[in-house]
């Protein structure tokens, strides 16, 4: 048999952490409840990650490699604004439909537990996609294409809400979910504020 690296075994506690905050909850996230959930004991979770917050802070280090990485990539590619937006939130709209759990635990762990660490790691993450969304917009409107009164920073605030919206989808759904139809209704939305 085998020995997985630790990387891989990291990967499997994130994931675990994730799908337990989808299905159960945040409360029931527990080291124990997630020991049960892996088939490990709760000192080999320690053995990978020295707490439960170091758990949290690499799922949020994830979100910005992966996610936040590819939205930077998207927000300067040489492409129309509209193009640009459209994958833009679809991009988002798969990331967090293949992990369930992401949105939940950015809206909730950190302020639930009042945590700084994890406060200061959301807030970037919002800033980020906030700044690369009102990027795309600003181009849009400097191009002629969107109308130059809207107030881009109360439309990249609705932006922020879109995954708030999909969590609600997936939990009333039971994580089924179209996710081509919901991406193309938001950014129908979108562009319609965007209108001239």
């Amino acid at each position: 048999m085998v020995r997985k690296t630790t990387e891989i075994r990291q990967d499997e506690i994130k994931q675990a952490v994730l799908d337990i905050i989808f299905t159960q909850g945040l409360k029931s996230l527990s080291t124990k409840n997630l020991a049960k959930h892996i088939g490990f004991s709760e000192g080999a979770i320690f053995r990978h990650f020295a707490t439960k917050q170091d758990i949290l802070l690499s799922i949020l280090q994830d979100v910005q490699t992966e996610l936040i990485a590819q939205l930077r990539e998207i927000s300067v590619a040489p492409l129309p604004p509209e193009v640009r937006l459209e994958k833009f939130l679809c991009a988002t709209v798969h990331y967090l439909t293949d992990k369930k759990g992401v949105t939940m635990l950015l809206f909730s762990e950190a302020s639930h537990n009042n945590d700084s660490v994890l406060k200061n790691s959301l807030q970037q993450i919002f800033n980020s996609q906030r700044n690369l969304v009102s990027k795309i917009m600003l181009d849009g409107i400097a191009m002629g294409l969107w109308d130059d009164q809207i107030n881009v920073d109360r439309v990249s605030m609705i932006y922020l809400g879109i995954p708030v919206t999909l969590n609600i989808e997936l939990v009333l759904n039971g994580g089924l979910f179209y996710q081509n139809d919901f991406c193309r209704q938001m950014l129908d939305l979108l562009l319609k504020m965007l209108k001239k």
